[in-house]
């Protein structure tokens, strides 16, 4: 089993700034990638942005310019650097982690923008 923790979110105001921190414990061996997706209500679960085991990273045309994903598999932690907040980046935030054997949820930290 692998355990997932998301923190880091917030209320901030458009054009603010949050870091998203998660972590992965437990059988964390073979973690193949880790990623970031959201969702908002009423709406489907989607890809921010994800990391690979080889470091190459990819995101939602959306947030490009704006998020950055960062961090090491290795260590079992990465993070999601959010600027310049929209208000339509509200949403429930999830951290994935990959591995062959399945899909690992964390709970989700909740980002809430203002205008």
């Amino acid at each position: 089993q692998v355990r997932v923790v998301e923190s880091g979110g917030a209320s901030v105001q458009a054009g603010g700034s949050l870091r998203l921190t998660c972590a992965a414990s437990g059988s964390i061996f073979s973690i193949n990638a880790m990623g970031w997706y959201r969702q908002a209500p009423g709406k489907p679960r989607e890809l921010v942005a994800a990391i690979s085991s080889g470091g190459s990273t990819n995101s939602a045309d959306s947030v490009k310019g704006r998020f950055t994903i960062s961090g090491d598999i290795a260590k079992n932690t990465v993070y999601l650097q959010m600027n310049s907040l929209k208000p339509e980046d509200t949403a429930v935030y999830y951290c994935n982690v990959r591995k062959y054997s399945g899909d690992y949820w964390g709970q989700g930290t909740q980002v809430t923008v203002s205008s």
